[in-house]
């Protein structure tokens, strides 16, 4: 959406008009209603098709437990995905509702910068309306892109945008890429029981820990997912059958490689919706690399009046909770009512892949840029979760890394851990970093027997001692 002032319930005397950026609708045709990415075509439809998958292994290790479950498992994606679907829609009247309650004006129309304090909006029927503002502020987020120079690939590729709203199941299917939606996507598909494979050009979950996204990978390759490596797509052509054939070149070989699928869908990034805003009219400056919004720390553009949170500034995680939170700190500025400003560091967060990865503050790697690596410590431990034992499930890839400050009283810089529940497990400690955790923080803290979590508390063996970091015990 793109607001001229906002208004929460704590700032009711503000009046604020929302006006939506572009339609809700992909370039496949799939169409949703309000709410943005994490309602419609994110993490609340991505968390529940995860979920379907987690429910498909416990299945299994029920029958391991002396569950009697007749004849073979299999699902079936309509009805997952109408209830999804009917979830989703939920949540799109429950936000009318509440933009009502609030008494804010929502306007489905998209909207142009005219000036500095002057938005045009434009029907669907062509209908033109002029609204005037002191502050405007833009949270127009971002969209799956497409790789447009593959030939097929448009016309062929589905997206994140569509792969949650499609009313038959994707059967076989190329998941293009290696990000947290890339993998996400791929995991719940497997867990589902598709045959699914990712295409990765160099290296997956960019920006995470690599120790961790290695693990995270080995655990999805174990779980079923196929991986191509170092493979670049050149193109998509659909043949007479109805399947979809890929070529691509194997980087590692050299070669060109086929195959078919049911679907291909493109993982590849997210583009900001900057481009028709008239940002640079009225001297707004973007990023030309990303095209997204240069924001100072109060979300304020280059333009006074003009704010930007969320997606579409520069620098800023892309994360639902980050912007929410960003949007309702600004909007208690524009009313005066404070002058606190979002604290982007140590924000957590988790993929929800088959293992579940969630970390908070520095990956391994960022820590040693920043302090050097004789400046850190870093504790580990490979744990079996108690789940795990009687399913006999390998538990190779559950993990914990506690990254410190060598010196002092060992504070902690970054916390990482694959397994059950990450995001429960992740956002408890998360916590603590506002406060300034350290390592005897940690020890001091008396765990919850027997939960994956309580591992956290008993780490001690660092890597640079070389020992085994193995869990033995209860």
């Amino acid at each position: 959406p793109l607001f001229l002032r906002i208004v929460y319930n704590h700032v009711p005397q503000m009046v604020c008009y929302q006006i939506n950026k572009t339609s809700h609708a992909s370039l496949s045709g799939t169409k949703w209603g309000i709410g943005g990415t994490c309602v419609n075509v994110g993490c609340i439809p991505k968390k529940l098709m995860h979920q379907a998958a987690l429910l498909g292994t416990a299945l299994k290790d029920a029958q391991k437990y002396g569950w009697q479950i007749p004849g073979p498992i299999s699902h079936d994606w309509s009805t997952m995905a109408e209830a999804v679907q009917n979830h989703v829609r939920s949540l799109n009247w429950g936000h009318r509702v509440q933009l009502q309650d609030k008494e804010v004006k929502y306007l489905n129309v998209k909207g142009s910068l005219l000036d500095e304090h002057t938005v045009k909006g434009s029907t669907r029927t062509g209908k033109e309306i002029m609204l005037t503002a002191k502050n405007i502020v833009i949270a127009t987020g971002g969209r799956p892109k497409y790789p447009t120079h593959i030939p097929g690939a448009v016309e062929h590729g589905i997206t994140s945008d569509d792969i949650f709203w499609l009313k038959e199941s994707p059967g076989k299917t190329l998941v293009v890429g290696a990000s947290y939606v890339a993998l996400e996507c791929a995991g719940f598909l497997t867990g589902i029981g598709l045959e699914t494979t990712v295409m990765v050009r160099s290296i997956p979950l960019r920006g995470f820990d690599q120790q961790m996204a290695g693990l995270v990978t080995d655990y999805m390759e174990a779980y079923g997912t196929k991986f191509s490596w170092r493979s670049v797509p050149k193109s998509v052509d659909k043949l007479s059958s109805g399947v979809l054939q890929v070529t691509w070149t194997d980087e590692q070989t050299g070669k060109d490689q086929r195959d078919t699928f049911d679907s291909v869908l493109w993982a590849v990034g997210r583009a900001p919706e900057t481009k028709t805003l008239g940002l640079e009219k009225v001297g707004v400056k973007l990023n030309k690399e990303s095209g997204k919004i240069l924001v100072a720390a109060d979300e304020s553009t280059s333009v006074p009046n003009i704010y930007a949170f969320g997606d579409i500034g520069e620098g800023r995680p892309e994360l639902t909770p980050t912007a929410i939170k960003a949007g309702k700190l600004l909007a208690r500025r524009l009313a005066g009512q404070t002058n606190e400003l979002m604290n982007y560091d140590n924000v957590a967060t988790t993929v929800f892949t088959p293992l579940e990865y969630g970390c908070v503050g520095l990956s391994e790697e960022e820590a040693e840029s920043r302090h050097g690596k004789d400046s850190i410590e870093v504790y580990h431990a490979f744990y079996k979760p108690l789940e795990f034992t009687v399913a006999e499930r390998d538990a190779s890839q559950c993990y914990i890394k506690v990254v410190c400050k060598r010196g002092g009283d060992q504070r902690i810089l970054g916390l990482h851990f694959t397994g059950p529940n990450a995001g429960e497990v992740t956002q408890g400690f998360a916590m603590g970093f506002q406060c300034g955790a350290t390592l005897t923080h940690l020890k001091e803290t008396v765990g919850i027997h027997p939960t994956c979590a309580e591992e956290l508390t008993k780490v001690n063996v660092s890597k640079r001692s070389g020992l085994d970091a193995t869990v033995t015990g209860c």
